[in-house]
């Protein structure tokens, strides 16, 4: 017998009769103790299940967003970078590119509490304390429009707040909906009585088209090329006048504006930019487009949602003026209290003189 079949032989031997034993408990380690699974059980449901005591308002969350969350999700949850936003993304989510937040998208609070409390902040996950998450997960909510800056969030009103999209979920029932119908055998002959064809393609590899549009297809555009010639032996006559028209007229009257000033007020309002947006083509972000707001009366930026603080003092006849711009910049919260910019402002005067100058730059 050759040594390779006695090795076979050998080793099959020794696997059976060591089978028993390596089936036996190997009599390592011992069972979890309640206190120690707690440690780790720290999962929340959406009826508040799991969740600590504690609580947190809304302004201490913003120092300690600020302090552990900002450098990637921004200062008031915008994101950074690719970094995932956490505010903002109202009714986008039938857009082409629609904007998932927590405000937007996210359908219980839970999920925020136990996300941050388990795994945030980054690189230094479990270190935040139950009233620590409770702040933070207030002010993710105040970002979104969804609380005012007074409010605390504790254990005893968590499952009071619901989130705009609560009801946009559905459950998941395709094991009894769909499974039973793609498993069942495959019909494979006379599946149906009657068959009709109701189109043929002219092309082989393709579906074919409604009709009326292969007849839309089919029509000669005979009335365009004559179009194009009358307009091109069309004189132009008018343009030149137009022109020297326009030429003549004086430019409307605009403020004057210091350039060098403007130039420094650009730099200072990259710390505005992630709210605010200017110039061609702006939109409203997590705060109005500025575009004409130097002489504009105050909240009244269209598809906006002010506050109710700010929508009361535009109510009230107030005017952004050089003045009353500077003001608020100065300090936004106690200029107009309870408004829901959270910024400290820019104590520096000739900072604000600067941005108030750049900002009148741009027209409505």
């Amino acid at each position: 017998m050759s040594k390779f079949l006695n090795l076979v032989i050998g080793t099959a031997l020794i696997s059976t009769l060591a089978a028993p034993a390596m089936a036996e408990k190997l009599g390592l380690g011992r069972a979890a103790m309640p206190e120690e699974v707690a440690a780790w059980d720290r999962d929340v449901s959406p009826d508040g299940t799991g969740l600590p005591e504690g609580s947190g308002d809304v302004l201490t969350g913003e120092e300690l967003f600020s302090a552990n969350c900002a450098s990637c999700h921004g200062e008031f949850g915008e994101g950074v970078d690719n970094w995932p936003k956490l505010a903002g993304g109202k009714d986008t989510l039938a857009d082409a590119d629609p904007l998932k937040t927590v405000g937007s998208y996210w359908p219980h609070l839970s999920t925020v509490f136990d996300y941050v409390h388990r795994s945030m902040p980054f690189g230094n996950a479990q270190s935040l304390t139950a009233d620590e998450t409770y702040a933070i997960t207030a002010y993710i909510l105040y970002n979104n429009d969804l609380v005012d800056e007074d409010f605390v969030l504790s254990k005893e009103n968590f499952a009071e707040v619901v989130l705009p999209n609560a009801g946009g979920f559905i459950v998941d029932d395709r094991e009894a909906s769909e499974i039973p119908v793609f498993t069942r055998e495959p019909c494979m002959e006379n599946c149906k009585e009657t068959v009709e064809i109701t189109a043929h393609a002219t092309v082989l590899d393709v579906t074919p088209d409604d009709q009326t549009d292969d007849a839309a297809a089919a029509e000669p555009a005979t009335a365009e090329p004559a179009a194009t010639e009358a307009a091109a032996t069309e004189p132009a006559a008018a343009e030149p006048a137009a022109t020297e028209a326009a030429a003549a007229e004086p430019a409307a009257a605009a403020p004057a504006v210091d350039a060098d000033l403007a130039a420094a007020g650009e730099k200072v309002f990259k710390k505005c930019a992630a709210c605010h947006k200017v110039g061609d083509g702006a939109k409203n972000a997590s705060g109005p487009m500025l575009n004409g707001v130097v002489g504009k009366a105050v909240a009244t930026v269209e598809g906006f949602k002010y506050s109710p603080a700010m929508t009361d003092a535009g109510a009230g006849g107030m005017v952004w003026d050089a003045a009353t711009l500077d003001a608020y910049l100065a300090d936004p919260k106690g200029f107009i209290p309870k408004n829901k910019m959270s910024f400290a402002g820019l104590k520096k005067p000739e900072e604000r003189a600067a941005v108030i100058a750049y900002l009148a730059g741009f027209a409505q």
